[in-house]
């Protein structure tokens, strides 16, 4: 029985609908000074990964430095916009009532996200989702570039072994991931990869989404 589900954020709990890229973009100039031209890859990433090669494609010395400037900038630029966050996004169909049948049946839920934690609580504080999270038993950006790296940080802070815990997410990362820090991953088809490729990767279950909370709570053990 899981004592302790983590969450990703984008494309498992919710959807920005392009305007994470914006206010990316946002951040990267302001802390660089230089417009960004190109992003690298961001599917299944972390912040510190994507803005290391980023700035790599823009020649651009990358730091500790850098990186945690860019960090506060990219949480205040989400606070600053919170309105159009909750304009332009959206929380994924059954995300809330999922979360809220885990919290009535006392099982610990946080996240293990890419995301710096300033734009992870605003965008999980918009659509009321953070009610249900121990934030500070998860794992941001700023633990890391790998998610392996996030998910041990979370357990760790957490005080759960991973065979306890349960990860669920939408990309191969996420999968590849969560195997490589031994806990169980519940892998969700609502993101840019297949069921048949999270299958591929080694997922141990392929959820369509999380509008089905019976058969959710089900894969997740709860």
């Amino acid at each position: 029985m899981a004592k302790l589900v983590l969450w990703d954020i984008d494309h498992t709990l919710m959807s920005m609908r392009g305007l994470g890229g914006e206010l990316w973009s946002v951040a990267f100039e302001e802390v660089t000074g230089v417009p960004l031209r190109e992003q690298a890859s961001v599917t299944g990433s972390t912040e510190r990964l994507i803005l290391r090669e980023t700035a790599r494609l823009h020649d651009i010395p990358f730091s500790d430095g850098l990186f945690a400037r860019f960090a506060d900038a990219l949480g205040a630029v989400h606070l600053r916009r919170a309105a159009e966050v909750r304009e332009r996004g959206h929380a994924l169909p059954g995300a809330a009532t999922v979360l809220a049948a885990l919290d009535a049946r006392r099982v610990r839920q946080s996240v293990v996200t890419g995301n710096v934690r300033g734009a992870a609580e605003v965008k999980l504080a918009t659509f009321g989702l953070d009610t249900y999270l121990r934030l500070d038993d998860g794992a941001y950006g700023e633990d890391g570039e790998e998610r392996p790296a996030l998910l041990r940080a979370a357990l760790t802070r957490a005080g759960i072994p991973a065979t306890s815990a349960v990860f669920l997410g939408d990309t191969p990362a996420d999968v590849a991931g969560g195997r490589d820090a031994g806990v169980r991953v519940v892998a969700v088809a609502t993101g840019k990869t297949s069921r048949a490729e999270l299958l591929a990767e080694g997922a141990e279950v392929v959820l369509d989404g999380l509008d089905d909370t019976e058969r959710v709570l089900d894969a997740i053990g709860a």
